[in-house]
């Protein structure tokens, strides 16, 4: 069972992160929007079964949950707590059959692109440059398809929802990808 190591805010003031002591998962990461989308997921399950959770974010040592604007955090914290300290860490859930991953539909390269290098030099960059950024304050991004030069992404965890994703987070992106990838890449948030 993770233990709760911290609780920290994010730059969305509706969202916080939650920092584990054990992994929740080993190299996924697992997004959902919308509790009809966490079928399957004990952990999301439980964690929407509580008033004014709106979404959850959780990828190895940390979680985060963005809660609807009218939610109050100092009622949130110590429900949205039990559930996270009850659930296996990802050595307990390895006996255990798998959950799909984020955007976990099966989707291969070839079903989101018409560029596959391409999309694994996007990746590469994502990774090293933006990823890190994004999982530091409880946030992650998905890529949704890649076609004639448009990068679709969608972002994930306490990124989903903030303001600043939209805008400047959005416009850094396309700039590291246009200048160490391709400068006619054009990047489209959903």
């Amino acid at each position: 069972m993770p233990k709760i190591k911290d609780i920290e805010p994010t730059p969305n003031p509706n969202a916080m992160k939650f920092i584990l002591r054990e992994p929740l998962t080993i190299g996924g990461s697992r997004s959902y929007d919308r509790a009809a989308d966490a079928g399957g997921d004990a952990l999301a399950e439980a964690l929407f079964a509580i008033e004014h959770v709106k979404s959850v974010f959780y990828m190895d040592r940390f979680l985060t949950v963005t809660k609807e604007p009218f939610g109050s955090w100092d009622e949130l914290l110590p429900k949205i707590a039990q559930p996270i300290r009850e659930a296996p860490s990802a050595s307990e859930q390895a006996a255990q059959p798998a959950i799909r991953p984020a955007g976990g539909d099966g989707a291969s390269a070839e079903s989101i692109t018409d560029n596959p290098d391409l999309l694994e030099r996007i990746n590469a960059v994502l990774d090293t440059k933006i990823r890190p950024g994004l999982a530091g304050d409880g946030g992650g991004l998905e890529i949704i398809s890649l076609r004639q030069n448009t990068l679709t992404i969608r972002y994930q965890g306490a990124c989903g929802s903030c303001p600043s994703s939209i805008a400047g987070t959005l416009m850094a992106i396309e700039q590291f990808l246009k200048q160490d990838v391709d400068p006619e890449l054009e990047v489209v948030a959903l």
